[in-house]
Order: structure tokens, then sequence, then C-alpha cells
């Protein structure tokens, strides 16, 4: 099996020691990720430094025709990525999986051309001209977690390329292959160094965020692994975008209706299997329709097909990892344990592969970890709710508020509802919908700063004022 290579300055750079990968559906071998040394690190950050000097002046046209130009590349290697990507990954080809996941990386890269920042008059008049202007903040370092590896990894590298930066990209350990043939492709479009690929495990990590030679850090990943990354980045005073862990609170009011809300509530809780930070992963139900919001999202689950990934029919594929699949587990005997009745699954067979079976959990309450912590899973807890005001203070009981979501049949009340809670984003008979023109970011311990749009751009930039 021939190993994949890192990625520095536009070469493939062979490493000492190689890490095997395997699929989470069989176990078998995928390919063998290079293990980047603290050398190597060196080596891509002078790789990318060297580089920024001549890109930050390449004009902002030519850099939006290259994001444009790099959209077109993913999109003709797409079947290639997709293939590999569920390799590593165990999402589905079809369906909510991988070539879904490809699409939208092309369309956020195709997005991200189009947006500008012009320079912002500030002030015109007798008394003087004062600018606003955005300039590249230098070399940026992302850090990738393996549940959307593709799809992230262009939510971090194209806005800090279409704003006149460089990066270095270390994806999780668990699913770096997609992540290194992606910027071989972003490589056949821009000059060396612009995009560089670092794949090891977490010394040479940790020390991205310490790096001096690094000036920003975009971070996608666990509330833990966020705060070891502000940290590490305060002696250099770094600049952060960090989008952390979720526990999106979902709120069923009384009028809503349980047959038509079935299929958006499953979806929004067990897309990618559940493994997506802004998935639904607290539902509250009010009394008066619990048991037939229950018996509608049984049926409709109990629908949905499970399997390998490359298997055409399957909607859902495993657990990514190991570690993730003992969480779930825990998590659902615990409830089940303190009087969780298990409307469907909660028993894996035990076969090969990480497979957890699509998973409701009715009858819970706060105090188990199914509710209380981000299960990241596909093991929903339903919650059952008397009074609104009760509920809203019960959603915002958690140190995480990423997303949440009112189901409902009034408009109006299900905005006013919605307003209420303490998330960054909120969705009305929806949950998980994102798009390239509108901020996405958390409050509290979900993170700080935003991606996507105009907004998100502005990360990756410094501002001057100019006086005239």
């Amino acid at each position: 099996m021939k190993p994949f290579g890192l990625i520095v300055g536009g070469t493939s750079v062979e490493a000492v020691r190689y890490s095997e990968v395997r699929n989470p559906a069989t176990g078998d071998v995928v390919g063998l990720m290079p293990l980047a040394s603290l050398a190597d690190l060196d080596m891509a950050v002078l790789a990318a430094t060297s580089a920024f000097e001549s890109w930050k002046n390449v004009p902002g046209p030519d850099r939006a025709d290259a994001c444009r130009r790099i959209a077109a590349a993913i999109e003709h290697n797409g079947e290639e990525l997709a293939k590999l990507l569920t390799l590593e990954q165990g999402k589905p080809l079809g369906g909510l999986g991988s070539r879904f996941e490809i699409g939208g990386a092309v369309a956020w890269t195709r997005h991200t051309a189009e947006i500008e920042l012009p320079v912002e008059v500030l002030q015109d008049s007798p008394e003087g001209r004062v600018e606003l202007h955005r300039k590249p903040i230098g070399v940026v370092g992302s850090i990738t977690p393996w549940n959307w590896p593709v799809m992230i990894a262009c939510w971090h590298i194209m806005p800090a390329v279409r704003a006149g930066n460089t990066v270095i990209i270390k994806p999780s350990p668990n699913t770096p292959l997609s992540t290194i043939r992606l910027v071989e492709i972003i490589n056949e479009v821009l000059p060396p160094g612009v995009v560089n690929v670092i794949t090891c495990e977490n010394d040479v990590a940790a020390a991205m965020s310490r790096h001096p030679g690094i000036g920003k850090i975009t971070f996608t990943g666990s509330i833990a692994t966020g705060r070891r990354i502000m940290e590490s980045a305060a002696p250099s005073l770094k600049r952060l975008t960090l989008e952390l862990g979720g526990n999106d609170a979902g709120i069923v009011l009384p009028d809503a209706d349980p047959k038509a809300i079935a299929e958006g509530l499953f979806w929004g809780s067990f897309i990618n299997s559940g493994q997506t930070c802004a998935c639904l992963k607290r539902l509250y139900v009010h009394d008066s329709i619990y048991d037939d919001v229950c018996r509608e999202l049984t049926a409709y689950a109990s629908a949905v097909p499970v399997g390998d990934g490359l298997l055409e029919a399957s909607a859902l594929g495993p657990l990514q990892n190991r570690m993730q699949f003992d969480i779930v587990s825990s998590y659902v005997e615990e409830a089940r344990a303190k009087g969780g009745r298990i409307l469907l699954g909660g028993n894996p067979d035990g076969g090969r592969g990480f497979f957890y079976p699509v998973t409701l959990v009715a009858d819970v309450d706060h105090g188990c970890r199914l509710v209380d912590n981000e299960q990241f899973g596909p093991a929903l807890p339903i919650i059952r709710y008397h009074d609104v005001a009760e509920v809203v203070a019960k959603a915002n009981d958690s140190p995480m508020g990423l997303g949440g979501s009112v189901w409902g049949s009034n408009l109006d009340q299900a905005k006013a509802v919605a307003s209420q809670l303490e998330c960054g984003t909120v969705w009305i008979n929806k949950h998980g919908a994102i798009q390239p023109n509108a901020p996405f970011g958390g409050v509290k311990q979900s993170g700080f700063g935003v991606e996507f749009g105009a907004e998100g751009l502005k990360e990756f930039t410094t501002a001057q004022t100019v006086f005239c």
C-alpha cells in the first residue's frame, strides 16, 4: 500500500514514520498517514511564510479566480474524494453522505470566491477622509475534526486564501487521507507554499498553536481541545476562531404536527450518524403531544437503513472510531439504568465495525449524561415538559450554546421562543441547516468568532484605519 505524503511548499514529503488509517465499517487498512515531526512543522511554517510575501500582494480578483478554479478542480475529482472520504470516515456515499459533503465543499468554495471586502469610507468631509482597510494576517494554522473533514477543511482554507493568507492545515489523525488529497488538488491551482498539510499526532498539533510563525489558529472540535489551544496561543497572542462543541436543544411546542415534523427531527438529529456539532442533541416535547412525537419519530427512524457506506442503499454509516462508540454506548446504558425507555435501538450487535443503531430514549431528564453532555452519536434523548418558560430555562441550562431549534405551527410564537434561546444559531421547524452566506458560530463555551459570509472572511484579516 502506497503511503500518503505531507504537502509542504507544493511538494509531497515523505515521513520517517507512518500510521495506519482504518475503515470504521470493516477495520480494514485504507491508507498510511505520514507522521510529521516538529522539524516538518518548522519546514511548513517556513514555506508558508515565504509564500505569503508574494501571495498577499496578489490582487483580490486574481485570488477570487483561483478559488473558482479550486472549486472546479474539487468538483472534477469529486467521486475520488467521496470514496476516499467514505473509506476513512464511514459515512455513506449517497444521500447526506460523502458526495453531499464534497458538493458542500464546492459550494462554499465558490461562494467564498465572490465575497468582497471593499475599503470602507468611515468619513469623507472637509475635516478629512477616514478609510478602513482589511489586510491578511499571515500564516494561518487550521486544525480540523474527523466528522466532516473535507468540507470543514474548505471552510478553513478558502476564506484564509481568499483574504491573502497562507495556510498550514492539520487534519484529524482519524481522517487525514481525504484532506491530503484535497490539498494536492488545491496545489494544482495555487503557487507552492500557499496551502500546506501536515498530519501527525497530538504533540505536533499542540506545537502549531504555540508556534511563533503562525499568526492565527482556526479550530473546529471539542471544548477541551479548544481550551488547550487558547492556552498555547496566549504567549504569542494569536488570533483565534474556535467552533467548539454543542449540545443543541430542540423544543417542540404543543401546536406542532408530530407526523409533519418527524422527518425534520430525525435528520436534524441523526445526519452523519449524529456526528455533527450542530446536530439536535436534546429534544424537549410538550406533554400534550409527547407520545405522538415519540411514535412518529420511532416509525420514521426504524425505516432508515444503516450499513457500510460503500453500499448505495445505506443512509447512515458507523461511528468513526472506537472512543466515540464507547461514549455513546455508556451514555445510553446510564440513561437506561436511570429509567430511560428505549424506543428504538440501544443494543449494538457486536459485529464488525463501529456500528451503533439509531437509538431513541424517552422518559429521561437532566442529570444523565445523554442529556447533559454532547453524545456526538446516533442516540437522542426525548424529554417531556409542561411549561414553555420552564423548558426554555432547561434548554439554556448548558455551558454550550452552538445551535437550537423550535418546532410549531404558529411561526410568531415559535420565533418568540427561539429568541430566548442562548445559542449562536436558531432554526424554526428545522435544525442544522447552514449556508455559506450566513455567519455561523457559538456562544458561551461553544467558541467565539464566526465562519461563512463576509463576517467569516473578516476573521482572516486585520483592520487598518487610514486617515487621509
